[in-house]
């Protein structure tokens, strides 16, 4: 994904409370707390510092990010990701060095009905 396709960008140094509903990419380096909801990607860069619920179709993690976490397609916790809580997807990627502390449920993609 290039830097062109993100949607929204809140920078490191930034502090929102609320929620957040957005379509396509957002990227968020700052410090978030509340709900963010969407069938898009969200991607919490190193600086991030996240409290509250997620429900989206992807989640990458750099930063820190600590509450629940529902995921439509996978949650990917990068080397530099620390994540507390719980978390709701079929597809789970933790690189080395990343930190999961929490509850996981997996489960298998909805199959398509076919008519």
């Amino acid at each position: 994904m290039a830097k062109d396709d993100i949607n929204a960008f809140m920078g490191a140094g930034t502090f929102f409370t609320g929620k957040l509903s957005f379509q396509g990419a957002v990227r968020i380096d700052g410090q978030f707390v509340g709900e963010i909801e969407s069938d898009g990607i969200l991607m919490l860069g190193k600086d991030s510092k996240i409290e509250g619920t997620v429900n989206v179709g992807e989640m990458n993690l750099s930063g820190s990010f600590t509450g629940d976490v529902v995921a439509k397609r996978n949650v990917t916790i990068h080397r530099d990701g620390i994540l507390k809580g719980k978390i709701q997807c079929p597809s789970l990627v933790v690189e080395d060095g990343g930190i999961l502390d929490g509850t996981i449920q997996m489960l298998k993609k909805e199959p398509e009905v076919q008519e």
